[in-house]
């Protein structure tokens, strides 16, 4: 069974955008999102540029819990490093008491060392911190009282008095053979994101994280999966094209902050070529965008290739339109959807 989601990264590539018309449209879209099926909409957690102007998802799906009625809710992920452990464990406890069953827990240990070295976090231990903080998760959130010495953190007897009477779905992003083969372990579902790239590399990913659940066991258990994918139905080439150099620039970003290359005009992230990034043409041929027909092809190969259970659909892209994400939202309700079941069987459901 195949479920889908509304990824919002919320960032803006043009100076002087305002960041309460981001957050408002934002909202606007988990609205049609729910509206028009989605089983849920995520939220990213970025820092110190226009990447993304969320630092807090566990906020938006407080304010969206109360703008919806249905949609599961969840950060896309939490940056457990960046938090205190205690103070993080508190917030998700209220976040589900508020959510009650519509809280997915997106978490992840991070990567940028743009947003580590302005928390004076080191990314180096960043592994070992989330590994930590599951292990506090797990006293806070069983006992009434607990008390904790680990190496990082350190709590006297204490309670968490918004504890959850039970864990919501966790998810967990990353792409080591350490990540995946915790979230064996641990029973979460692991978040890959396909890129710029097509099934072959979708399949390539799923090989590695079967192989990680093997060694943990569970060679012969079928596992859940969430994978990240672009989006957009556009009605002429050029505006596709359009589409594609906007998907381009927010990677560009992104693998800029990863690889310590940020070049910053202010507050903005100067784009800059990746080496070895796909061309437009590549994107093109790799990522569902265009007409009804085309979209829903290319999802249903991501789905086949990975044998995900959830996508995450990143539609808005930095610089697109808010024209586009309706159209697109829309669409894929009332038609991208019926044809990706009819093409899998009638799995997407």
């Amino acid at each position: 069974m195949v479920s889908f989601g509304l990824f919002c990264l919320m960032g803006y590539s043009e100076r002087g955008t305002a960041v309460a018309d981001v957050l408002t449209d934002t909202v606007e879209l988990v609205r049609r999102a729910e509206a028009a099926g989605f089983e849920a909409a995520w939220f990213a957690e970025h820092h110190f540029s226009n990447y993304c102007v969320c630092p807090s998802p566990l906020l938006m799906v407080s304010h969206c819990a109360a703008a919806t009625s249905r949609i599961k809710l969840g950060p896309a992920v939490l940056v457990v490093p960046l938090y205190h452990p205690i103070r993080l464990l508190a917030e998700i406890g209220m976040i589900a008491a508020l959510c009650r069953d519509r809280l997915w827990l997106g978490i992840g240990s991070g990567y940028q060392p743009f947003e580590f070295e302005r928390y004076q976090a080191d990314l180096g231990q960043s592994k070992e911190r989330l590994d930590e903080f599951l292990a506090l998760m797990d006293l806070a959130f069983t006992n009434e009282t607990f008390a904790y010495q680990g190496r990082f953190t350190s709590i006297p007897q204490a309670s968490i008095s918004t504890r959850p009477t039970q864990l919501p779905p966790i998810w967990l992003a990353g792409d080591s053979e350490a990540t995946h083969r915790l979230a064996a372990r641990r029973g979460f579902v692991p978040i890959i994101t396909g890129r710029a790239q097509g099934p072959d590399y979708l399949a390539a990913q799923r090989a590695r994280i079967d192989a990680s659940f093997a060694h943990e066991g569970m060679a012969d258990r079928p596992h859940p999966l969430g994978i990240l994918r672009f989006l957009c139905v556009t009605e002429r080439a050029e505006e596709a094209r359009d589409y594609l150099i906007n998907v381009r620039h927010q990677l560009r970003l992104a693998a800029a902050l990863r690889n310590r290359q940020q070049r910053m005009d202010g507050g903005m992230l100067v784009a800059q070529p990746v080496e070895n990034e796909a061309s437009l043409d590549e994107m093109a041929a790799n990522l569902a965008v265009g007409d009804v027909k085309t979209v829903a092809a290319r999802l249903a190969a991501d789905i086949r290739a990975s044998a995900a259970t959830h996508v995450m659909l990143n539609i808005q892209t930095l610089g697109s339109t808010m024209a586009q994400a309706r159209r697109t939202i829309d669409l894929f309700g009332r038609e991208i959807r019926p044809r990706i079941e009819r093409a899998l069987g009638g799995l997407a459901r």
